[in-house]
């Protein structure tokens, strides 16, 4: 901090933006933001592209400044400039989202590109969907198997659910149960709630693996409590039939109920299948629970 100090009262851009770090962080002095903003400042008006970067967080996020989106994005754009590859993904986000920039998937294509180029993982998980959805660029399955490919190697859940379900769909690749097992599994561990909710559906109807309804509904219920509105639909079916639980009408209704509220058709028609097996009681206590669930954010709500 002290040498820090000395070497931003001269000017130098490096120690200007190492001292905001400190202080943006709380690291050897108290957390000011207001001061990291100021130091940032200094650094970024002399082109230095972390700092540049790191000021356009404090903008995003409304941190010793007023939020701002457009000035966010402008210094964003002043660093992808350098070759900064999260500036450029980060950049490609917010053209995407079209926050303090218009939309535009091409640019956000554009700019995931350059830094997918550079082994920057997020930008070719994100860019494996543009080419899977056909989103600012031609959709081409073989191009988003590899980019997942790419993703999914570096440890990114969200590629390698992706992954999994090409090879559970054979989009792009040869159709492969065990594959697309394996890929969940890596994807789930992490916490992914699409890869949670997909592994117990490959567990329920024994794909790749041995039908396992306990195992399943496990992996359901983690799905669910994250809001997956699929999985909670899922697990509503469980109980409805007796699958790896013992059969529960005002479970089914609460977890059809829900899923339902996120917008599941499906789930609100099984719902009202439900309703016609349930006396009054039963549908007044799985009403309850479904309130009380949501408003604790799934919490116990098992």
């Amino acid at each position: 901090m002290r040498l820090y100090k000395l070497a931003a009262g001269q000017g130098d851009a490096e120690a200007q933006k190492n001292l905001g770090i400190m202080y943006a962080n709380g690291l050897g002095v108290p957390q000011d933001h207001a001061e990291a903003v100021r130091l940032y400042k200094l650094a970024a008006e002399q082109g230095d592209a972390g700092a540049q970067y790191n000021l356009a967080s404090m903008y995003a996020n409304g941190e010793g400044v007023p939020q701002d989106d457009a000035e966010a994005a402008r210094l964003v754009k002043l660093a992808a400039a350098q070759g900064i590859a999260e500036a450029q993904y980060n950049l490609g986000v917010m053209y995407h989202s079209g926050q303090g920039v218009p939309q535009d998937n091409a640019e956000a294509a554009r700019l995931f590109k350059l830094a997918a180029a550079q082994g920057y993982a997020e930008a070719q998980s994100d860019l494996g969907v543009m080419y899977h959805s056909g989103q600012g660029v031609p959709q081409d399955y073989a191009e988003a198997v590899r980019l997942y490919q790419l993703a999914a190697a570096q440890g990114i859940a969200k590629a390698q659910s992706n992954l999994g379900a090409m090879y559970g769909n054979g989009e792009g690749v040869p159709q492969d149960d065990a594959e697309a097992v394996r890929l969940y599994k890596l994807a789930a561990a992490q916490g992914h709630a699409g890869a949670q909710s997909n592994l117990g559906g490959m567990y329920a109807n024994a794909r790749g693996v041995p039908q396992d309804n306990a195992e399943a509904v496990r992996l359901f219920k983690l799905a669910a409590a994250q809001g997956d509105a699929g999985a909670q639909s899922n697990l509503g079916g469980m109980y409805a039939n007796a699958q790896g639980v013992p059969q529960d009408y005002v479970r089914a209704y609460m977890w059809f109920n829900l899923s339902g509220v996120s917008g599941d058709k499906d789930s609100v028609k099984n719902r009202d299948i439900v309703v016609a097996k349930m006396t009054p009681q039963q549908i007044s206590e799985a009403q309850k629970m479904a309130s009380e669930c949501q408003t604790q954010n799934f919490i116990n709500c098992f």
